[in-house]
């Protein structure tokens, strides 16, 4: 019933972070848990030995050797790297919170992989890029083409002008 339980909460999700919160005090993680809740985070206090086979059972293997000692999932949000990058700040303002790592499906990741996460653009920002880029040859290639109308079209207006 609790792998059940734990697999029911991930759902679809197959990127979790794993924290040790066990050394904030009861309105730090209040604050914490209201604050990411209201950002769709969710954490969820687990036994080892059950998470690891529950995190197996979905394809979540990375996350087997960062299940030791006191542990949280922290899954949701909209991407792993927003979910980095909150965890990362709430760090910074909660010393006694660390982060253990995490997993995206088998690949394991390391604290120091999560904080390189954390600064890297998310997916919102990856997409508007994209389109940027795939934009930009389309908007060169109407100005290369339109600059030479553009020029004739205004030669053919002096003259028809003059001729007026």
């Amino acid at each position: 019933m609790m792998i059940n339980s734990i697999q029911g909460a991930l759902g679809e999700c197959r990127e979790v972070l794993i924290l040790d919160a066990s050394r904030l005090d009861g309105v730090a993680a209040n604050q914490l848990r209201l604050t990411l809740r209201k950002k769709r985070i969710t954490l969820l206090g687990v036994k080892n030995a059950v998470a690891r086979r529950a995190l197996n059972e979905i394809g979540l293997t990375g996350a087997a050797d960062v299940l030791t000692g006191a542990c949280t999932l922290v899954f949701g949000s909209d991407d792993i790297v927003a979910l980095s990058k909150e965890l990362t700040e709430w760090c910074e303002k909660l010393k006694a919170m660390e982060i253990r790592g995490g997993a995206i499906g088998s690949t394991p990741l390391k604290p120091a992989d999560v904080e390189t996460l954390s600064k890297s653009p998310g997916r919102r920002e990856l997409l508007s890029q994209i389109a940027g880029l795939i934009k930009s040859p389309g908007g060169r290639l109407v100005s290369v083409i339109a600059g030479p109308g553009g020029k004739v079209a205004g030669q053919v207006k002096t003259i028809a002008d003059k001729a007026s």
